[in-house]
């Protein structure tokens, strides 16, 4: 801990900050806790973190105790929580839900991050509604830059894949929106019907799964706590 600048104090909320508070510490922690193992995987829920200071923050983990490294067979490094990591769990969590109590919903939405989002969603997604065999849900952001503005959910035997590049498969669903009513959605701060009323989310193709949206996009992990601000 010497090259943070440690608060110099016994007590157990300074020794904890200094373990947790430092960037990105935290989000490599969320990303932990909900299932990410390879070093690609986290990167994916924090897209603007350096690879450099993620493999840093990494080592520094392992070396607290709070995650443990696992070789695989390929070469591959696996990461996973320590009994001492997974104790954060409530702590993290809490952290979320602290977030969507009380920050504003319009200072939540200024930022804005397609690929956290699509990767949050890719997680989350609920299979079972959908129909039997592949299934391929494309999610459209007309206002984004090409490179953005299309992802694929491919959906077969309950695994969920997500592609940043057209997987050449027949489109079941196609979901179109603007990132900020995507976000929205999927945080809790706007209903998808009243989106679909509204003409801000539009959803063509197969109408079973069209009608099942509420279902298998499940939102995030926060978006049902009572907000408290506006």
């Amino acid at each position: 801990m010497e090259d943070r600048g440690g608060y110099g104090q016994f007590c157990p909320v300074s020794m904890t900050a200094e373990i947790l508070c430092t960037r990105w510490t935290a989000l490599v922690i969320r990303e932990l806790l909900c299932g990410s193992t390879r070093f690609n995987e986290l990167r994916r829920g924090v897209p603007r973190m350096s690879p450099a200071l993620l493999s840093k923050r990494l080592k520094e983990l392992e070396k607290m105790g709070v995650i443990v490294t696992a070789p695989r067979e390929s070469g591959a490094i696996e990461y996973h929580l320590s009994p001492a990591g997974e104790d954060l769990r409530s702590i993290i969590l809490g952290m979320g839900f602290w977030g969507q109590r009380w920050v504003e919903s319009q200072l939540s939405l200024k930022n804005l991050d397609p690929s956290l989002l699509m990767w949050d969603i890719r997680r989350n997604l609920n299979p079972e509604p959908l129909l039997p065999g592949r299934c391929t849900i494309q999610f459209q952001y007309p206002e984004l830059p090409e490179p953005q503005r299309n992802w694929w959910m491919v959906i077969e035997k309950g695994k969920v894949d997500l592609c940043g590049f057209d997987p050449g498969y027949e489109i079941n669903l196609l979901v179109r929106s603007s990132l900020r009513t995507m976000t929205a959605i999927w945080m809790g701060f706007a209903p998808i019907l009243h989106e679909l009323a509204a003409g801000r989310l539009e959803l063509d193709g197969e109408r079973p799964i069209a009608n099942a949206i509420q279902k298998w996009l499940t939102l995030s992990t926060f978006a049902a706590e009572p907000r408290r601000a506006s």
